[in-house]
């Protein structure tokens, strides 16, 4: 088997030592899943034996009445992973711009089309922070853009006015912007930030959303995405198999919909143990980059993920990110008790 890129490799932690460990490798809400999620899981599975809607036209609904858009906006997928590969391979850009670093999939997934990726820096002394110089890189022979939103796995957000500057300048050349606001939903004030008001004006803008991370469901797979160009949504929907999302997933998602309390004491939480675990990495000694969602970047020079593992602990190491090497760490915010081990097994590793 080859070597995992991502974190979240509980079931290799398992086989190996187990035990299930403490997982900070994955940014999935501590909380655990909404009650209301389980039971809709549960209700569905008297419907196993039938297909899935390849429409998931009762979650559709339900995410256009929340997001205020209409339902022939909205596509959903198996996680955002598949409706990145889907919208690359609908679009088979030639050349595409991406941050770096930034999530690795987006580059992943163009590789698949042969296409040449070029990368945008984002600096260490900028905080990496998206420049004005970003706009200079979208000419038109750039056929699509991709920005994360936080970004991962930085978890920086850019500054309003520069994502509507390159709105605009991605219609000017011509480019499909892909934004992905996955972790949008963890912001102090996700509605301030989120591109999904600018549907209607700019139909070349695709915006990527998830279920996975706030709502604890990263094992149902469920992501969907929000466009105004309703032609491009039904290439993605044929570029990939016809029952991408399960029942069981369906139903949990349309769900969580209602989980406004839930979502509420998640971002209050993230909001509550950021600072405080940034406070302690840096009493450590660690570099922590500032960020606005549920992870936090920091860099560290002595090894750690090996003693964090025999500890019982997963970490993302970030060195496989373009633009960071092995010293670059990230890791979730979670709840303050898990929150005080890790920062026990780093006093006794550091």
């Amino acid at each position: 088997m080859g070597k995992l890129t991502h974190g979240g490799d509980w079931a290799g932690y398992e086989q190996k030592y187990g035990k299930p460990p403490l997982d900070f490798s994955s940014n999935v809400s501590p909380l655990g899943l909404p009650e209301g999620v389980r039971q809709a899981v549960i209700r569905s599975l008297q419907d196993a034996e039938r297909y899935p809607d390849p429409l998931c036209r009762q979650l559709r609904r339900a995410i256009a009445g929340a997001e205020g858009i209409s339902p022939l906006w909205c596509l959903c997928g198996n996680g955002s992973a598949d409706l990145i590969y889907r919208a690359v391979l609908a679009a088979r850009p030639r050349r595409a711009l991406v941050t770096a670093p930034t999530f690795g999939e987006y580059e992943a997934a163009l590789t698949l089309v042969s296409c040449r990726t070029e990368r945008y820096r984002l600096r260490k002394e900028d905080g990496f922070l998206l420049q004005e110089d970003f706009l200079e890189a979208i000419t038109p022979e750039i056929d699509m853009v991709f920005l994360c939103e936080p970004n991962n796995p930085t978890g920086r957000t850019s500054p309003r006015k520069l994502l509507l500057d390159v709105l605009a300048r991605c219609r000017e050349a011509g480019s499909l912007l892909v934004v992905d606001e996955c972790f949008g939903s963890f912001l102090d004030d996700p509605g301030q930030h989120t591109l999904s008001g600018q549907l209607k004006k700019f139909p070349h803008l695709l915006i990527l959303k998830a279920f996975t991370k706030l709502y604890a469901m990263a094992g149902l797979r469920l992501g969907y995405c929000l466009c105004g160009d309703t032609a491009f949504l039904d290439a993605m929907r044929t570029a990939g198999q016809p029952w991408a999302v399960s029942g069981a997933a369906q139903a949990a998602g349309t769900a969580a919909l209602a989980e406004t309390e839930y979502a509420q004491a998640v971002r209050a939480l993230t909001v509550r143990e950021r600072p405080w675990l940034a406070g302690e990495l840096e009493h450590l000694g660690c570099q922590v980059i500032p960020g606005e969602a549920n992870y936090l970047l920091f860099a560290q020079e002595k090894p750690i993920l090996e003693p964090l593992r025999q500890r019982g602990i997963l970490l993302r190491g970030c060195g496989n990110y373009q633009g960071l090497d092995g010293t670059w760490y990230r890791t979730a915010v979670r709840g303050r008790e898990d929150n005080r081990r890790l920062i026990a097994a780093l006093e006794d590793i550091l």
